[in-house]
């Protein structure tokens, strides 16, 4: 069982779903609250990233935008196992608002997901708790779970704001079963751009409270975001544009998007750039090489997406 007896007076649909998982300590209490089991306290490094969530709690799901964007891109990090998924029991790290937790779930996943912040609440609202899908707020590095607990272990998105990547992805291999899989993702070197260009801009906002960075991060958008839009199709204006502008700008990556949602994710990306407390940069060899060292088998990395994209898995004997 997942959970100790404490949780059955709120909580019996638990038990179904999570019956082959288990906690790292039997005897570990959590408190659960509104249906969440915590595992962490707020105020964490990654704080901002709930609030950045409560403001844009539907903006990258594909069935907002009606694209498939984000299908597209889990499709292409699960490989193989993209229709591979049914009962399987999957954990999902740094869950967000849920835009890879609604394919997940229409895949058939018997799906966990976790985020460290208070994201975990907007998840839980978007798609809530039952027989096949379970929200906990944890630390990606202290999940509570037992090792080899899961079929496939997914992350996107999240590694680079660790403090630690290589322990990152130890830790989340760890939770993989014999057999199972590990998918990930984390920025590369081409990214370094991000750094560059809102670098003065990161120092001051990463250090505020989102109710000053996400108003600021408007007004930064309505600045620049025209000028991103005007030039996409000048390489010369819009390389010397994004040595000034921090503004995330997606007109060339998803032209199907419309002006309102270009808006939205714009926002979005800006202000996760501008306000996560880690931003590391990894290479595909730094990314393999991690893999290989925990012995992973099947191992493929390409760049992609969010920079690197990888998966493996774990030999079965």
């Amino acid at each position: 069982m997942l959970f100790p007896p404490f949780f059955s007076k709120k909580s019996n649909e638990y038990y179904k779903l999570t019956s082959e998982c288990q906690l790292t300590s039997k005897e570990e209490v959590v408190p659960v609250v509104n249906g969440i089991p915590r595992f962490v306290q707020d105020g964490s490094y990654a704080s901002s990233f709930g609030d950045q969530w409560k403001e844009f709690k539907k903006t990258q799901f594909d069935s907002f935008t009606k694209t498939s964007i984000t299908l597209d891109r889990l499709n292409r990090c699960l490989g193989p196992l993209q229709d591979k998924l049914v009962d399987k029991l999957v954990l999902e790290t740094g869950c967000g608002a849920g835009r890879f937790t609604e394919i997940l779930l229409k895949k058939g996943a018997i799906l966990v997901s976790s985020d460290i912040s208070s994201a975990a609440e907007v998840n839980n609202e978007n798609f809530p708790s039952g027989e096949k899908h379970l929200v906990i707020q944890a630390d990606i590095n202290r999940m509570p779970f037992k090792d080899e607990s899961f079929d496939v272990v997914i992350c996107l998105g999240v590694i680079q704001h660790t403090p630690d990547p290589e322990q990152t992805i130890e830790n989340l291999y760890k939770l993989v079963r014999k057999g199972g899989y590990l998918v990930i993702d984390h920025y590369t070197f081409s990214k370094s751009w991000l750094l560059r260009s809102a670098a003065i801009y990161r120092w001051f906002l990463k250090r505020k409270k989102p109710s000053r960075t996400i108003p600021y991060t408007r007004k930064l958008v309505r600045r620049y975001l025209p000028l991103h839009k005007k030039f996409r199709h000048m390489k010369l204006a819009s390389v010397l544009l994004n040595r000034i502008s921090p503004v995330v700008s997606y007109y060339d990556a998803f032209p199907q998007l419309n002006e309102e949602h270009q808006v939205q994710w714009a926002l979005l990306d800006t202000h996760d750039s501008l306000t996560d407390w880690y931003k590391h940069f990894r290479g595909k060899k730094s990314i393999y090489n991690t893999l290989k060292r925990l012995g992973a088998d099947e191992i493929y990395v390409e760049n992609g997406g969010n920079g690197v994209e990888a998966r493996c898995s774990k030999p079965a004997a």
